[in-house]
């Protein structure tokens, strides 16, 4: 290499910072807005927050500050560097600072969705992130939220699913009350009864007898007690049934109770809901890692990729900011993370990219004198809402169509001077290689038939 050469970098790519090849991101876009209008049909509005938050607002919760990303200017004077900055590693934090500042401006139950990226230090491996897509909705009361919130977040995950077209899928729900109530029966509370709900939870993605040993090990439970904990965390199937077997315990707990209600609530509106028999499993093995949870609880698998885990979970919550306001926030809400969801989808062929364009037509140029010609009708297309490109590049008419081939757009348009003369366009279908000559006033009609808007 002499001097004047200048030094080429090799281009990487930072690991669990993922990035979409066009027609990926066009498919990723494409489920992105199903999520969002799902969102909204059921009248959640949106909001956004920025992706820095002081440092203190992140470290509220406190058991997640190891994977926190700091902000700083490495350049800046160091008065200047504002090393109390940090990216949000999810959208509840800044949600509850969010309500917490704007408590007098909101209506309550106050409904929002967020959708944005977060970051997180995560450990480098497969199907974990360190960038990545929350698809977040959150019902939000002031003091007291009706149960029958959390009756309706299960036909919210439903109609987004469905209308995802990835595969069939389960919404597993259950309610922490339940074991809860079941502990405290037996004199199990406190920081155990926490740390038995969170091996319980795992009764998914590990075996029994592993879960057995750790309540042993850990908890400090008796072999006889284990036994009737798992025996009530393997009770599943349809909530009627389910709930039959809870109230054959004879367990008095209130709040064992309570958590009974409360299912019995959301089981019983679920049909007028919408979300079908086969779409819904009361299991009373998901109790949610997180103490953040207070009550009902969700868990949604894919039934053809189990191994995946859970694509969307959340729950009932008792009050969200109480690290920033006196006022009591109660709330119910789920997350689809996207991104891990797409990248295996994508992997296993399930989500199929195809045109690596939003264009749905291309304006070919062969007579480079009559450029005018050519970018009034892809005006004309455009002002009537087809999204329209037209080829600059001084290349033959073969090589156009190939481009637009190679693309996936649906349809070129193609004039030389013949079809000025006679006022039409040759429309070629790109999709099965048809070719048609169109008088150009009925341009605009025409292509819409043909790409059906």
């Amino acid at each position: 290499m002499t001097r004047d050469e200048p030094s080429i970098i090799q281009p990487r790519a930072v690991s669990g910072f993922p990035e979409w090849l066009p027609e990926e991101e066009a498919e990723f876009q494409r489920l992105l807005t199903i999520i969002r209008e799902g969102f909204e049909t059921f009248g959640f509005t949106q909001i956004e927050t920025p992706a820095a938050e002081l440092m203190e607002v992140l470290a509220s919760k406190g058991e997640i500050n190891k994977q926190i990303y700091a902000l700083y200017r490495p350049a800046a004077a160091e008065e200047e560097r504002e090393t109390d900055l940090a990216l949000h590693f999810d959208l509840t934090v800044p949600l509850a600072r969010y309500v917490a500042m704007n408590f007098e401006k909101l209506t309550f139950p106050f409904r929002r969705y967020q959708i944005q990226k977060v970051w997180r230090g995560e450990r480098s491996q497969k199907g974990r992130f360190r960038e990545f897509y929350q698809c977040d909705i959150d019902v939000i009361g002031h003091e007291t939220l009706d149960p029958l919130n959390d009756a309706e977040i299960p036909s919210v995950i439903y109609e987004i699913f469905r209308r995802l077209e990835i595969g069939d899928f389960v919404i597993r729900v259950s309610n922490r009350k339940i074991m809860q109530g079941v502990l405290a029966d037996a004199g199990v509370t406190g920081e155990t009864a926490l740390d038995v709900l969170h091996v319980v939870d795992r009764l998914a993605r590990i075996d029994k007898e592993t879960v057995h040993r750790e309540l042993m090990d850990e908890c400090r439970l008796s072999a006889s007690l284990i036994d009737s904990i798992l025996n009530i965390a393997g009770i599943a199937g349809r909530g009627a049934d389910v709930l039959q077997k809870l109230g054959a315990l004879s367990i008095t707990n209130p709040v064992f109770i309570l958590g009974m209600d409360e299912l019995k609530l959301l089981v019983k509106n679920l049909g007028a809901l919408g979300v079908p028999d086969s779409a819904i499993e009361v299991d009373l093995s998901i109790t949610r890692g997180l103490d953040y949870y207070t009550g009902t609880v969700y868990e949604t698998f894919l039934r053809d990729y189990t191994d995946l885990g859970s694509v969307c979970s959340g729950g009932r919550y008792d009050n969200l900011a109480s690290h920033f306001t006196t006022q009591r926030l109660p709330g119910v809400g789920i997350s689809i993370g996207l991104t891990r969801l797409f990248a295996y989808l994508l992997e296993a062929g399930v989500v199929k990219p195809a045109a690596r364009t939003p264009a749905k037509v291309l304006v070919t140029v062969m007579e480079r004198a009559r450029l005018a010609d050519y970018f009034a009708v892809a005006t004309a297309l455009r002002r009537a809402g087809i999204p329209t490109e037209v080829y600059l590049e001084d290349k033959r008419i073969k090589a156009q169509v190939k481009y637009a081939d190679k693309k996936g757009i649906p349809l070129a348009l193609i004039a030389g001077e013949d079809e000025f003369s006679k006022g039409v366009w040759q429309v070629k279908d790109m999709r099965n290689g048809t070719q048609t000559a169109v008088p150009q006033n009925d341009l605009n009609a025409s292509i819409k038939i043909l790409l059906g808007v």
